[in-house]
């Protein structure tokens, strides 16, 4: 029988969503800036002038948290239907 999600400590969960988001991230980015130079994206954008660092800073947090997002929709969505009852009984 599986373990319910509620004895699973928290931190652990938080992992769970923040590490694959993190490496996936990583590799987004990385997949992004090679097609995409980003002072040419920062004067298409019409942005203050900022260094590529920065753009691909900007860049990594945004796909981090889309990411994460999803992930942490993944977790939600693995919980079982009715945690308290595996049958439902019908009259």
């Amino acid at each position: 029988m599986e373990e319910p999600m509620s004895d699973t400590p928290i931190i652990q969960r938080v992992i769970a969503v923040f590490w694959p988001s993190f490496l996936t991230s990583g590799i987004a980015t990385g997949a992004f800036f090679t097609l995409f130079d980003p002072l040419d994206l920062v004067q298409v954008a019409g942005l203050p002038e900022l260094s590529r660092m920065g753009v691909y800073s900007i860049g990594f947090f945004l796909f981090w948290l889309l990411t994460a997002g999803t992930c942490a929709l993944t977790c939600y969505f693995q919980r079982p239907c009715n945690p308290h009852n595996n049958r439902v009984t019908r009259a």
